[in-house]
């Protein structure tokens, strides 16, 4: 029988919602047990939520002085000798979780799955290829332990309600010391993080400049929402690259997603394709964006933002 170890991502003393779709993935396996590990200097409050998610057998704590910063050259040795007597260990596919899992995999010797999308088995899993096009079934060797990243926009929340044991526990491997943290830079906002958002509005080239953006900005305010941006948006320097949504930037699953002046490139359609309800508008009524929206409006974005605005305020 499976058991998983998922390792919980944090910041600020606060669990990311992607362990909570971590959870959701490694219950489709049907496993005895799943477990969450959280890396931490001072663990407790992490743990906390972490015991809350509804499957979750017991949370392991490792405090550790080193573990103050998600370093993956520093954690990849605990979680390596932790994965002992775990046929699965999942992290999610966020920045984290793709710096984390391939060293976690490379100490086990063992190949990582990327991206896992669907369980068709013990072994057996679906990851999208060609920017989302195709999607391939990936049988890993019987008997190993698998390793692997859980393509979050694929699996929901699992629910809160649980109410799992925390057991600290110590882990004595030598940490490398040729890694060492500078510091974290990051855009700082009130807005919810793009990548666990509920809801996204999202501009593109036809916003026409970063000045313009302003409406973006004030329409996702009126929603609390997280703003994204297409990659047209990000190379001509309306906004920084770490709102780009798409295969070179996040993959996002939201409620709703508002897609505003974006025509619709293949690689930003990869990162939106999970969403719920996708609104598209756009001047041009052949944009490509339309073929998968929702709700699709036709028109001046400088004249409907403000009468959208003005009937959701």
């Amino acid at each position: 029988m499976s058991n998983v170890l998922i390792i919980a991502e944090h910041l600020n003393g606060k669990l990311n919602a992607a362990t909570a779709r971590c959870v959701s993935a490694a219950a489709a396996l049907s496993p005895t047990a799943i477990d969450i590990v959280v890396l931490a200097a001072e663990p407790a409050a992490v743990a906390a939520q972490a015991a809350q998610i509804e499957g979750v057998s017991k949370v392991l704590t490792v405090a550790n002085a080193a573990n103050a910063q998600a370093i993956a050259q520093l954690q990849a040795p605990q979680v390596a000798a932790l994965a002992a007597g775990y046929s699965h260990v999942f992290g999610p596919s966020t920045t984290f979780g793709k710096d984390l899992m391939p060293a976690v995999a490379a100490l086990l010797g063992v190949d990582q799955v990327s991206d896992l999308m669907a369980v068709e088995g013990s072994h057996g899993f679906k990851r999208p290829i060609y920017a989302g096009n195709a999607i391939i079934t990936v049988q890993m060797p019987a008997g190993t332990t698998v390793v692997a990243t859980v393509r979050t926009a694929s699996w929901p929340e699992a629910a809160s309600g649980g109410s799992a044991a925390v057991e600290a526990t110590t882990v004595d491997v030598p940490l490398p010391s040729h890694t060492r943290y500078l510091g974290l830079a990051g855009a700082s906002s009130d807005r919810p993080d793009l990548q666990s958002a509920r809801r996204v509005v999202s501009g593109g080239r036809g916003v026409g400049s970063a000045e313009n953006f302003r409406i973006i900005y004030s329409l996702a305010d009126t929603l609390g929402a997280a703003v994204g941006a297409s990659r047209a948006a990000v190379d001509a320097g309306y906004v920084p690259s770490d709102l780009q949504v798409g295969q070179t930037g996040k993959i996002i699953a939201p409620e709703l997603y508002i897609a505003v002046g974006i025509s619709g490139a293949i690689q930003h359609l990869t990162g939106i394709k999970d969403a719920g309800t996708i609104v598209a508008i756009n001047k041009d009524a052949d944009a490509p964006i339309f073929e998968i929206a929702d709700i699709g409006l036709v028109g001046d974005l400088f004249k409907l933002l403000p009468e959208l605005e003005a009937a959701l305020g």
